[in-house]
């Protein structure tokens, strides 16, 4: 499996990042491909598009998992 890394364009943004595709996603979740999808088109997983291929950074679905369980324990 490839991962590719984002590289921030901008010196006050950061290290660069990992980005996922939606299989690691997938995998990492443990969830099927049209989940995956779902929680992209609703915003509720940031993505970046690059040409046809969707990548995921990984602090966004670190945040996500983190919403997530914020709203498990409320």
């Amino acid at each position: 499996m490839t991962t590719y890394q984002y590289t921030a364009p901008h010196p006050g943004l950061g290290t660069p990042e990992e980005l996922l595709t939606v299989p690691q996603v997938m995998a990492r979740l443990q969830i099927g491909r049209s989940a995956v999808y779902d929680l992209l088109r609703t915003r509720q997983l940031a993505s970046i598009t690059l040409g046809r291929a969707r990548r995921i950074p990984t602090r966004a679905l670190t945040d996500f998992i983190r919403t997530r369980l914020d709203q498990e324990a409320a």
